[in-house]
């Protein structure tokens, strides 16, 4: 597993043998987890799943993601291939 930020008690990272599969981000933050799929050229996060999520939770980890949205994908890029988002 790669961290790729930890940002107000959540771990964001993704699985080293995952790269195949289109881009996603896993996050964790205590029992709760859930996971975004990323499309980077529509600037979109769509929830895949979510384990122990509330509805604050969900709120604000979808925050985080959209407010670190470039670094996360290029982070992704950076691990598995592809062209940087800038």
């Amino acid at each position: 597993m790669a961290t790729v930020m930890q940002i107000q008690g959540w771990r964001c990272y993704f699985n080293s043998n995952e790269g195949e599969e289109p881009m996603h981000v896993y996050a964790q933050k205590g029992q709760s987890e859930t996971k975004f799929w990323l499309h980077a050229d529509q600037y979109v996060a769509e929830e895949d799943f979510e384990h122990n999520l509330t509805a604050r939770g969900r709120r604000e980890i979808r925050k985080i993601v959209y407010l670190h949205f470039d670094e996360i994908a290029n982070a992704w890029y950076d691990s598995f291939g592809g062209r940087r988002v800038f």
